[in-house]
């Protein structure tokens, strides 16, 4: 009995160390694959890309999720404050921001607008610092947001009910700008 709990033991150990081998030789594979960085092949910084197996040619990422569309843009925070903007009228639509290493820091939608456009502005600390004391006419209907991310990639989904939606939201999606300020 204690013989079978042993090479039971053994086995399980040696399978986990075969499997964290595998692992480690996988991941360089993986991490030039990251969404930062195939975006950064695709498209410029501040460049808009739609998210769609026709636009991108499965260089980046699309949605599963059939009720989803969506589009991304890199940004840089030292070049000065992201302007996102899309003008439309969709059922939904929500924007995050990624750091450079895929990981979420903020996430906002259509409830936090003062309309029913897109217009947020992105900026760091001392950005929104000099912001608050002057904050030009071109921003009194966006919503601020403050960001510790210098570099990163802010993403807009969209919710598409149907397809009667389609036409609206990629419009939406064709007009949305992202640009540096």
């Amino acid at each position: 009995m204690w013989a079978r709990l042993f090479y039971a033991l053994v086995l399980g150990l040696v399978g986990a160390g075969i499997v964290h081998v595998v692992i480690l030789f996988m991941l360089p594979a993986y991490s030039v694959r990251d969404v930062w960085t195939r975006l950064s092949t695709t498209a410029q910084a501040y460049e808009t890309v739609v998210l769609s197996p026709t636009v991108a040619e499965g260089r980046v990422p699309t949605p599963r999720n059939p009720f989803l569309r969506a589009a991304a843009c890199r940004f840089d925070l030292s070049e000065g404050l992201l302007h996102i903007r899309a003008t439309g009228r969709v059922p939904f639509w929500s924007m995050a921001i990624y750091d450079d290493h895929g990981l979420n820091v903020l996430s906002i939608s259509d409830r936090a607008a003062a309309g029913e456009d897109l217009d947020v502005v992105v900026a760091s600390p001392a950005q929104m610092l000099a912001l608050r004391r002057e904050v030009p006419a071109a921003f009194a209907q966006s919503v601020f947001v403050e960001s510790q991310v210098e570099q990163g990639v802010a993403l807009v989904r969209l919710f598409v009910p149907d397809e009667t939606w389609s036409g609206v939201a990629g419009a939406f999606l064709e007009n949305m700008r992202c640009e540096p300020l």
